[in-house]
């Protein structure tokens, strides 16, 4: 089931793609038989069941992937969720390198989109850790004493502006690089603003 202006969008999308075009293709079509609405969201081809996301393909250098929006709660008997960084909650890949791959696992692709399927129709949803249990880098610590409208400003940000700010300040792996990434930071917090606006 698509909506021939989405149809239209995944056409093109396929038709400029060079390294993943037949894979693809192929996941595509996997999908559709499942049932699934076909659209395209963050330049993607995504498909929903019922406005709500269940899976995106999409490409990257050295793999393919279908992408689980609420990967996390689905049955894995196979073993072939991944996780695509230890930051991500809800969403689960499987990954693939050739078409070959794809037509092998075309059955247990569908049995697990029916399986996503069901869990969306369910209400299932993510428990996703709170911002409060996310660790609070030292150097982040130290300018709130510092500057204590800093934190009431950060405190004011919505949980996932928060939690982006403390990934990136966290990531770095010396204090001397967390230091120069708050202070780049703060008047954009000071200004309610997040990581990327």
């Amino acid at each position: 089931m698509t909506s021939s202006e989405e149809s239209r969008k995944v056409d093109g999308f396929l038709r400029k793609e060079k390294k993943w075009k037949s894979e693809f293709e192929k996941l595509r079509q996997i999908v559709l038989d499942c049932g699934l609405t076909e659209d395209f969201k963050w330049m993607h081809p995504c498909y929903t069941l019922d406005g709500k996301n269940i899976v995106l393909i999409h490409g990257f250098k050295k793999y393919c992937a279908l992408l689980f929006h609420k990967g996390a709660l689905l049955k894995d008997p196979d073993q072939i969720l991944i996780q695509q960084t230890e930051n991500t909650q809800a969403a689960r890949q499987i990954r693939f390198t050739n078409v070959q791959e794809i037509m092998d696992m075309e059955k247990t692709l569908k049995t697990y989109i029916h399986n996503a399927m069901e869990v969306e129709k369910a209400g299932l949803e993510v428990e996703f850790k709170k911002t409060s249990e996310y660790t609070v880098p030292e150097e982040l610590k130290s300018k709130f004493d510092e500057m204590p409208e800093l934190k009431t400003a950060f405190e004011s940000l919505t949980p996932g502006r928060q939690r982006a700010y403390l990934f990136y300040f966290s990531g770095a792996k010396q204090s001397k690089t967390r230091n120069s990434r708050i202070e780049k930071y703060t008047q954009k917090i000071l200004d309610g603003k997040g990581l990327n606006d």
